[in-house]
């Protein structure tokens, strides 16, 4: 049988899980996730653990948070002034803001800490510094 390799294109469902068992994505009732192996569309832990399967294969997998999201990092959190926000807008802890880059590239923005004068704006992504668990079945080999 075929086993998945660098620059085959694979159907998975996947549930992947906190330390702690917390559900934080899952391909249960969608479609499943369809990438190429070696386009790094999936982060390189993921990818790293589908290699060598075959379909209808399982199996449980950790991924470390240097092979999923990176670390945390502290310059990713900013602090800005509310004039600097749209005047619609009023932020509370836990929204998320999309930013647009001069590159074209949108960047999820995390509402840390709200005060009159300022805003702290968390741009790491929410799982990194995670170490992560990965249920996957490779249901196909494109």
């Amino acid at each position: 049988m075929a086993q998945a390799k660098e620059g085959d294109t694979v159907k998975v469902h996947y549930t992947g899980k906190l330390k702690d068992g917390t559900v934080f994505d899952q391909s249960a009732g969608k479609e499943p996730l369809e990438f190429t192996i070696g386009e790094g569309r999936v982060i390189p832990g993921f990818e790293e653990a589908v290699k060598g399967m075959e379909p209808g294969q399982s199996k449980t997998v950790e991924v470390s948070s240097e092979e999923a999201y990176g670390p945390r990092r502290d310059e990713m959190i900013l602090q800005v002034d509310r004039s600097r926000l749209p005047e619609d807008l009023d932020p509370e802890v836990g929204q998320q803001l999309q930013s647009h880059q001069e590159n074209g590239q949108t960047v999820i923005l995390t509402v840390t800490d709200v005060s009159e004068q300022e805003v702290t704006l968390d741009a790491n992504h929410p799982l990194a510094g995670q170490d992560l668990q990965f249920e996957i079945e490779l249901v196909e080999i494109g």
